[in-house]
């Protein structure tokens, strides 16, 4: 193991990663192949590293280096940058969850085919743009027995650094994919696969989510709509059913994330 690197020079190109590059510029979309991830906090980092993902360069508090950091210094021959707590926000903008980062190689995603493959229950996210809700439905999903996530182009992130921590790295234990259109490649691609299709929505011709029929379903794809407005009006015309969450005392809906949960655990496979 390389002896730790103290920070003197903040501005050192080494470090862009970490400071200087925007969520856009870490996927690399033009060149996926070099695209860079942020992993924070050691049970995130541990999580990528299991599943094969190669790390790059650490950031770590210098009183993690014989905490929590350590397992860490002996899994990851890479570049470890230290100091303070203090210094290290000043350089990120934020202060690190359990005191270290690591920047990871974006591992090579799965076709949406692949995902489908051998799959009953899938969720699929339509234009879910909040990392806080992207990790927490990828955590949902992980833990209520979805088989995969097949995301709309215009969905957050998954490795987004926020969605990856919220996520308590569950992105890595769970197959996901980007749907290379949406909705019309999206659903074709899912009917083709023999999967039917179940739209979450508010509407009164909706079918309770606990109707039978909908448990019978054999490969049964959960939809989930954006933040606020929901699916696309053609979203839910386009999907074989559409089902809805029934509330009490007055209250309209559920965050996307809560009624994720809901769903897969109420439609999993028994």
């Amino acid at each position: 193991m390389a002896a730790p690197i103290e920070l003197r020079d903040l501005s050192a190109p080494e470090l862009d990663v970490y400071r200087r590059l925007t969520e856009a510029q870490l996927r690399n979309r033009l060149e996926p192949e070099k695209g860079i991830f942020i992993a924070e906090s050691p049970k995130v980092i541990d999580a990528a590293l299991d599943a094969g993902c190669e790390p790059l360069s650490l950031l770590m508090e210098r009183r993690q280096l014989s905490g929590q950091g350590a397992a860490l210094l002996a899994r990851c021959p890479v570049p470890v940058y230290t100091g303070d707590r203090e210094l290290l926000a000043s350089l990120t903008g934020y202060t690190l969850s359990r005191g270290i980062l690591c920047a990871m190689r974006r591992p090579r995603l799965p076709a949406p085919e692949a995902v489908c493959a051998g799959a009953r229950r899938l969720a699929v996210l339509e234009g879910v743009v909040d990392a806080t809700n992207i990790g927490a439905i990828f955590r949902s999903a992980a833990a209520l027995g979805m088989d995969g996530v097949l995301l709309s182009p215009s969905c957050c992130d998954p490795l987004n650094r926020r969605a990856v921590r919220v996520s308590m790295g569950t992105v890595f234990k769970i197959p996901w994919a980007f749907l290379p259109g949406w909705p019309g490649e999206g659903l074709a691609l899912l009917r083709e696969q023999g999967f039917q299709t179940a739209a979450l929505a508010l509407r009164s011709d909706a079918v309770l989510i606990d109707d039978p029929r909908l448990m019978a379903v054999d490969r049964l794809a959960l939809v989930l709509g954006t933040e606020g407005d929901g699916l696309a009006d053609s979203t839910v015309a386009a999907c074989g059913y559409t089902v809805r969450i029934p509330m009490a005392r007055g209250v309209d809906s559920l965050n996307v994330a809560a009624a994720g949960a809901l769903a897969f655990w109420q439609l999993r496979v028994r």
